[in-house]
């Protein structure tokens, strides 16, 4: 068991709450709002084993307070964070894990940034603007805002869920809250308290942003994308496939559905670390 090192790095406008394990070539991974490092807890703690793996919450969510007022954040304002704590654990190019929301910053961060980018895995990253229904699902994401500036979050995240996860997708199943340990609890309790500024700041700007995948493309950073197998046909996996076409490549299976990261741990680090030994950088197992 590797230890967690807690640390603190302030950026234009937030404060932003980090984590550091293990030992080897430098790893960053990046959550999806509205969760936080936490989601990605057991994941980093595998991988540990073969990476010094850094995650963090991105502004504005749980321990990454803001210094001032809610305010939209977009894409490019989170990069800029990545940059910066890059920039802070020192002069070393990172793999780059992100996923959903996060995966978005990793592909700016890898257009903007590409010396920091040892490679770039993303996994499931919502980007409607890339679908062929995109007005579609830009009036479905207004749906989901006008809902939560009208009704507030509860109902909000509700049409959030079934919209982002298409219309075949099978109704959640309510989790057995008694058997999750207390720091799962600890985190769906932070997230609660995520969903004002990720409702009404963050959900729009976020999904209107467009990679430019020529440029993704023919730059010098590799990048993976990452599918679950459980996925249903909704945004997420149509913009995983969408992304892989347009890079010339295919997705790589994940375990279980947009949250396979999360519950199966242990299987999607070998994925995970398989991928980025492809990329000629890190030793095979």
């Amino acid at each position: 068991m590797h230890e967690t090192q807690i640390n603190t790095l302030p950026v234009p406008g937030a404060q932003l709450h980090y984590e550091v394990r293990g030992s080897g070539p430098l790893l960053l991974m990046i959550p999806g709002a509205p969760a936080d490092a936490g989601a990605l807890a057991a994941l980093a703690a595998v991988l540990a084993d073969r990476y010094t793996v850094v995650s963090y919450d991105q502004r504005g969510f749980s321990r990454s307070p803001l210094t001032g007022a809610p305010r939209d954040q977009d894409v490019p304002t989170f990069t800029d964070d990545a940059h910066l704590l890059l920039g802070a654990l020192g002069d070393e190019p990172a793999y780059v894990l992100g996923n959903s929301g996060g995966a978005l910053t990793g592909l700016e961060l890898a257009a903007r940034h590409p010396g920091q980018v040892r490679g770039l895995l993303v996994h499931e990253p919502p980007i409607p603007e890339i679908l062929p229904e995109r007005a579609h699902w830009r009036a479905k994401f207004q749906e989901v805002y006008d809902t939560y500036r009208e009704h507030g979050p509860g109902p909000a995240m509700q049409k959030f869920v079934a919209t982002v996860e298409g219309d075949d997708a099978a109704a959640p199943s309510m989790p057995d809250f008694s058997s999750l340990p207390p720091e799962a609890l600890e985190m769906m309790g932070r997230i609660q308290g995520n969903l004002d500024l990720f409702l009404g700041h963050v959900l729009l700007p976020v999904l209107r942003y467009e990679p430019d995948i020529a440029a993704l493309r023919s730059g010098p950073v590799p990048i993976v994308v990452g599918a679950g197998t459980a996925s249903p046909a909704g945004v997420p996996l149509l913009s995983a496939r969408s992304l892989a076409d347009g890079l010339g490549t295919k997705t790589v299976e994940f375990p279980g559905d947009h949250q396979g990261l999360a519950t199966d741990a242990a299987a999607c680090a070998a994925i995970v670390h398989d991928t980025f030994a492809r990329m000629g950088e890190v030793g095979g197992s």
